[in-house]
């Protein structure tokens, strides 16, 4: 596959075209998104996400708004399920997941984390909303949350694993669980690793919620602009993603998440590394030969290389 050469150059393993979650059991259909129409829009079997994609834009909407898109199991499998769906094609760009109704998500469902369910259970719901997490960050293409509403706990989560999040100015995020004994350990691990410590523990720790603005001052969120600029801007953002080469985003993405978990040294290594093999690449001559010619590049969107 075409993404397997991009995986070694940074040790990633490849993603295959497999849908873990569900099983299908409808034809694509025809819906309505954003004013458009789309023959690849497919809902899953109970209609807990809706998947679009269109000019290499995967939109991915969170479609339980009687629930407040709560992050139940079958939500999270049907959410992992349109995040891997072809996610090697090359006419997959960029992915947007957004969120039907007032509220973005208000986290994991309770009413999956009782005793009656049994721990087995419990930690089906968790293993799962880790691997959607992961999975977010380790796709080779970049993944936008729009985010209008609040988003609680694993809510949250989602957003800080997503690699730029825009918010509409009304929109709050928390961690709660504290104040129903329930303490957002797992939430924690993306809210730490996307804001600072001391901002992440007052979160975690009070469960108070924080403003879309207080989000764009300690880094949770990318921008804030008002709702009704909120699809707009976000499509603008994903728009100028397609423009440039696929294998050269999937590369910088994946080199970004490997190199920020190491130390300096090791992760200047590490870069150092990826420019030789970026520069290799048929798309990293492309550019700079445009770039000396004064022309637009012409990607091939391809690993091919134009030398060893």
């Amino acid at each position: 596959m075409a993404f397997r050469r991009v995986c070694a150059a940074v040790g990633l393993r490849h993603f295959r075209d497999v849908v873990l979650a569900r099983r299908c059991t409808r034809n694509d259909s025809v819906c309505r998104f954003a004013g458009s129409r789309s023959s690849l829009c497919t809902l899953a079997p109970e209609q807990f996400t809706v998947r679009v994609q269109q000019h290499g834009i995967r939109n991915i909407v969170l479609n339980n708004p009687k629930k407040r898109n709560a992050l139940s199991l079958s939500m999270l499998e049907s959410l992992r399920a349109d995040i891997l769906h072809e996610v090697d094609s090359a006419d997959l760009r960029v992915i947007i997941i957004s969120a039907k109704g007032p509220v973005f998500s208000s986290g994991h469902d309770l009413k999956e984390l009782t005793s009656q369910q049994g721990s087995e259970h419990h930690g089906r719901v968790f293993e799962v909303c880790s691997e959607v997490m992961t999975l977010i960050q380790d796709v080779p293409v970049p993944v936008i949350a729009q985010v209008k509403g609040m988003a609680t706990a694993a809510g949250c989560q989602l957003v800080a694993s997503c690699d730029i999040a825009v918010a509409s100015e009304k929109s709050t995020f928390a961690t709660p669980g504290v104040n129903i004994g329930l303490f957002c350990s797992t939430p924690a691990v993306a809210i730490g690793r996307a804001v600072p410590r001391k901002v992440a523990l007052e979160m975690l720790f009070t469960g108070a919620p924080i403003s879309a603005q207080d989000a764009l001052l300690h880094g949770l969120v990318s921008k804030v602009v008002p709702e009704e600029k909120l699809e707009e801007t976000t499509l603008a953002i994903a728009q100028k993603i397609c423009s440039a080469s696929r294998p050269v985003v999937a590369l910088g993405k994946a080199t970004f998440n490997r190199q920020m978990a190491q130390g300096r040294h090791a992760a200047y290594a590490t870069a150092s590394r990826v420019m030789v093999d970026n520069l290799a690449l048929t798309d990293g001559q492309e550019g700079i030969r445009a770039f000396i010619e004064k022309r637009r590049p012409v990607w091939t969107h391809g690993t091919d290389r134009v030398h060893e």
